[in-house]
């Protein structure tokens, strides 16, 4: 009898632990309107370093198209929105002053080599296991306030320490 109770209290236990893993996973989303916002995370820099990048998810679940249109983050005197892509054998990096175009029912990763935001005149390096407070504007949905992980240096967007999967299967976005 107290092994029955025995396994049914670890299963309890196992449960809530599942639980309160789930929640966390979740405590580093956002959403605003019908834009939902993934894991927003940069890597660690050297202390001397003066920009680093950002990367996220935006999923559209609105029936309207957005754009993110401007972007902020603590501890750097501006933040531009970038594209790299090969061109002509060379990758290339471009701002894009228009933003990135969210459609209904897509969603646009911001991930190492390809889109993200360039934080420049950084004041400070950034540790691993810090995070820093950072804002999102969009178009329509307007400004969201997110906080960005700060991951370790060679980080590359896949699984983190935590287990989350930081690869979209999105649509490719519209740039202008």
């Amino acid at each position: 009898m107290s092994f029955i109770r025995n396994a049914a209290l670890a299963a309890s236990f196992s449960v809530i632990a599942i639980a309160a893993m789930a929640s966390l996973a979740r405590a580093h989303d956002y959403s605003v309107g019908g834009l939902a916002i993934g894991h927003p995370w940069t890597r660690a820099t050297p202390p001397a370093a003066r920009v680093a990048a950002g990367y996220l998810t935006i999923e559209n679940k609105g029936s309207q198209p957005d754009r993110l249109v401007a972007a902020a983050f603590d501890g750097s005197g501006a933040v531009e929105i970038h594209e790299m892509a090969m061109d002509g054998g060379v990758m290339r990096m471009r701002e894009l002053p228009k933003g990135i175009e969210i459609g209904p029912g897509r969603k646009v990763e911001l991930k190492p080599g390809g889109l993200h935001l360039m934080f420049t005149n950084l004041k400070a390096g950034l540790r691993q296991g810090d995070s820093a407070r950072g804002a999102l504007v969009f178009e329509r949905a307007g400004r969201i306030e997110v906080e960005f992980k700060v991951e370790p240096i060679g980080h590359g967007g896949g699984h983190d320490q935590r287990g989350h999967d930081h690869h979209g299967h999105g649509a490719t976005p519209k740039v202008h």
